[in-house]
């Protein structure tokens, strides 16, 4: 599940959260530590693969480094990093509860699938100072579960009138720090936190089925390039978030 929700703009860390509550597993009873601890293993191993994956464009975007981008780079960076060194904590207790997510899913779904049916006249090369630092303020809200740090940079590039590609290739390259940023410092973490030998090998399981789950599905990122609307995306996280509240309503779980 994590490979493709990572490369898609409907939020992995939401899957993570409502796709165990949907199924009746005990995942949410599990020690707060370790279930972060494990989710920080399926990021990094989606990490791990979207640099294999993208090392061609990775190359590229650092060949062409000048002090324009490199300032672009760091107002896109520098948001999301401040705010889940200070904040990252707080916000996934407020707004990790199952029934926050799925509304979550719903509002930004809708936001994207608005922000597409905006003109589009504007290319990659035209984004601005203006535009990376909303790129990045858009980034920061996607540490709370449900938002979707691609799903919440293309809604801004698009809200800025650029076109799918160019919003698509903006969410990337912004997104790309942060992801190899996110993944360094919460695999240090880890490492010192150490694991029970028991559960080494399933967490190894975890980190190695998303990282091949999203070489297996990076033709996604293409299609997100080429796409001719987002709208599809937007509605199925309209209808996830929606029916995950149905659902959580009707079995009368109480919110977490």
């Amino acid at each position: 599940m994590q490979g493709p929700a990572e490369l898609l703009p409907v939020s992995s860390s939401g899957h993570l959260v409502l796709v165990p509550e949907l199924l009746g597993w005990p995942y949410a009873s599990l020690d707060p530590e370790l279930r972060k601890a494990f989710e920080v293993a399926v990021h990094a191993g989606t990490a791990a693969a979207l640099l294999i994956a993208l090392r061609g464009e990775v190359a590229e975007v650092a060949r062409a480094l000048d002090a324009r981008r490199l300032l672009g780079t760091a107002l896109a960076f520098l948001p999301p990093a401040a705010a889940g060194l200070l904040l990252e904590g707080p916000i996934e207790r407020r707004a990790g509860a199952p029934r926050r997510v799925a509304a979550t899913q719903v509002v930004a779904g809708l936001a994207l699938a608005v922000a597409d049916r905006r003109p589009d006249d504007r290319s990659y090369a035209q984004a601005g100072t203006l535009d990376h630092l909303l790129l990045g303020l858009a980034q920061a809200t996607a540490l709370a579960p449900g938002v979707s740090r691609n799903g919440a940079t293309l809604t801004v590039a698009r809200l800025r009138r650029l076109d799918r590609p160019a919003a698509s290739r903006l969410s990337r390259h912004a997104a790309l720090p942060i992801i190899a940023g996110a993944g360094v410092l919460k695999s240090v973490r880890l490492a010192r936190r150490g694991l029970p030998p028991a559960l080494r090998a399933p967490f190894a399981a975890g980190l190695g089925a998303a990282a091949v789950s999203t070489l297996a599905c990076r033709r996604l990122l293409g299609w997100t390039e080429s796409a001719p609307s987002f709208a599809p995306l937007g509605l199925y996280r309209v209808a996830f978030g929606g029916g995950a509240l149905a659902v959580l309503r009707r079995s009368g779980r109480r919110p977490r």
